[in-house]
């Protein structure tokens, strides 16, 4: 994978490349790029998907030594990513799970040229509903973030309902993706160090402050949701589309939070009528 560098360390991404509309897709904590592939198997040749694996633990590239990661300097290290890609103001940033974009939108609406928030965290829902409530809590006992890891490398403890990635999703998370999300919380201490230290430093009103900003951010925006969410109260979603000066809300069922997995498809048709709208027209040749 290609690296870019930024104040913190390297970023690896992926970058299907062309000249179609550029994405950045961006996942949540404890997790990697890899949550969008069939996104990007959805979008096809058209977009060029660019997907950071972000610093949140499940992460292979290390940090500068004294990096430290809060959720605000996160949300500013993506668009510090996008700046060292020179990606324009056509770029379309995409989050699920995570609260960033949200953040990024509030602090620097100029980079974030159209945004599409894809069941996040949002306004008090922070940390979020049963798993993000239990990673925090692991993060605030010693070597708690490593036995839960080590716990999650036990498939059948993967299943059990309302806890980790199975209250995420609505159809169970594929076994070869989270042995690659747990793999480096497992066995990099300073990988389990930098998500211990980005939950900890989370401040409960920061998700409302940012919300705040949203509304001024009068540039497009969509909303994604799925209907049956147990994590992200899909009220929040209805929410988000309304404070937005642009915001359209799209709902979807059978889908929880993680719907990159849940509903591929209708998250990629969605992002595709959105650019569609969007998009400046293109004059004819005979204009």
């Amino acid at each position: 994978m290609p690296q870019v560098e930024t104040g913190a360390g390297s970023i690896a991404y992926e970058d299907t490349g062309g000249d179609g509309v550029p994405l950045v897709l961006l996942h949540g904590p404890a997790q990697d790029g890899t949550v969008w592939r069939h996104v990007t198997d959805e979008l096809g040749a058209g977009f060029r998907c660019v997907v950071p694996t972000l610093p949140y633990g499940s992460h292979r590239a290390p940090l500068r030594p004294g990096t430290v990661l809060t959720p605000g300097t996160m949300a500013l290290l993506i668009g510090e990513f996008a700046d060292a890609l020179k990606l324009g103001d056509e770029t379309v940033f995409v989050e699920n799970d995570g609260g960033r974009l949200q953040q990024l939108a509030a602090e620097r609406p100029e980079r974030v040229g159209r945004l599409v928030i894809a069941g996040c965290e949002a306004f008090d829902n922070y940390p979020p509903r049963a798993g993000g409530k239990m990673m925090t809590a692991a993060a605030r006992i010693p070597g708690g973030i490593a036995a839960m890891a080590h716990g999650l490398a036990f498939r059948p403890a993967r299943r059990i309902p309302g806890t980790g990635y199975a209250v995420m999703a609505h159809k169970p998370v594929a076994h070869d993706l989270i042995d690659r999300w747990i793999e480096p919380l497992r066995k990099d201490p300073a990988a389990r160090r930098v998500l211990v230290r980005y939950l900890r430093a989370a401040r409960p009103s920061e998700m409302m402050e940012a919300a705040e900003g949203l509304r001024a951010y009068d540039r497009p925006a969509l909303v994604v949701w799925g209907r049956q969410d147990r994590m992200m109260p899909p009220e929040h979603g209805r929410r988000l589309a309304e404070l937005l000066p642009q915001g359209r809300l799209v709902e979807l069922d059978d889908c929880r939070t993680l719907i990159p997995l849940d509903r591929p498809e209708g998250l990629a048709a969605a992002i595709r009528d959105f650019v569609a709208r969007t998009s400046p027209e293109v004059p004819s040749a005979t204009a």
